[in-house]
């Protein structure tokens, strides 16, 4: 029997409880969905096509790019730029705003996205993933522009990611809850299985790499020396989990509670993340499931006007207690 509740499916019933919408949001997410199927398959076969290793290209970051990244790079772009509705896109592995084939006048939409975060864990086996953010034009009139994008993400239309592993997921929020498909390989479609995530209040793990630890900052110690220290009293000490692919980490969070944290350091004093494609997206995603993320400071990461495409992020996010507690290390660490 075919699934009833497949994504598409979904995305049509969510958009005829919004009399007077055009359908463009939906068309777009659908469009995603497919470039994440293509993906998929990408990542599924990458062995034994040749996809692994360095293209011998940097980018922007001065980071070397893979094989897969650029693959799946190309995959988004050429489907969202002949979607019709995006007037420009912006990629991790472009160093610019890519204009698309769309009449930018007409086009309503810009996104943003990671297309392969964490490739370089794919020949250990490891879950990676897709990020993406989409947001309106400032101007609906004229056409799309670079400053579009340096918005808060409290202005996101929609954003979501993707794990590929034992499974690939689609989970996404229009602003209206967070909801979870997972692709059904037999049929080649997305099916409901989880709708409105929530996020405990409080979790039992953390999610850090620690050999970062001789350059974090005195708060950072300070939270993760607490949530090791042996006080039942207090629901301590947490379980240590970090996969080192955000996306994984990230879903890990977000389905059991507990911390993640990407903090500043005196190695990246303004954080390693990109705010627009990755920490901003995925904020989104976490407050909609009823959970918290900051830049490491009180600061929320969706208050953050991007001043660069590119822009780094330091990220904290996780349920809310926790994130909290963590603020409480940084800054009242005798309260802590």
């Amino acid at each position: 029997m075919i699934p009833t509740h497949t994504l598409s499916r979904f995305i049509r019933a969510q958009e005829r409880l919004h009399p007077g919408s055009t359908g463009e949001l939906s068309e777009l997410l659908s469009s995603i969905a497919l470039g994440v199927k293509l993906i998929s398959q990408i990542v599924t076969t990458a062995g034994f096509k040749g996809l692994y290793g360095y293209s011998g290209r940097t980018n922007i970051q001065d980071e070397q790019t893979r094989l897969l990244d650029e693959e799946a790079d190309q995959v988004l772009v050429e489907i969202l730029g002949s979607s019709g509705h995006f007037g420009l896109l912006v990629s991790e592995e472009q160093d610019s705003v890519i204009a698309t084939d769309a009449r930018q006048e007409n086009a309503k939409y810009i996104v943003a996205f990671d297309p392969l975060d964490g490739s370089s864990n794919i020949g250990s086996n490891i879950p990676v993933g897709t990020i993406f953010a989409i947001y309106k034009k400032l101007d609906g009139r004229g056409p799309a522009k670079v400053d579009d994008f340096f918005q808060p993400g409290t202005q996101l239309v929609a954003a979501g990611y993707s794990v590929y592993g034992a499974k690939t997921t689609f989970v996404y929020s229009t602003g209206e809850g967070v909801h979870d498909f997972t692709l059904d390989p037999s049929i080649g479609e997305f099916v409901l299985t989880e709708k409105s995530i929530k996020i405990p209040e409080r979790g039992n793990i953390f999610s850090i790499n620690e050999g970062n630890s001789p350059y974090w900052e005195e708060g950072t110690k300070n939270y993760v020396s607490l949530v090791k220290t042996l006080d039942k009293s207090r629901g301590y000490p947490y379980s240590s989990r970090y996969v080192g692919s955000l996306v994984a980490d990230f879903d890990r969070t977000i389905r059991k509670g507990g911390i993640f944290l990407y903090p500043a350091s005196t190695k990246h004093p303004k954080g390693r993340l990109r705010l627009l494609y990755e920490c901003i997206p995925l904020s989104f995603i976490m407050e909609q499931a009823g959970g918290m993320a900051v830049d490491g400071t009180e600061k929320r990461v969706l208050d953050i006007v991007p001043e660069d495409i590119h822009e780094r992020c330091a990220l904290v996010v996780g349920s809310r207690h926790d994130v909290k507690e963590y603020l409480s290390s940084v800054y009242d660490p005798k309260k802590a």
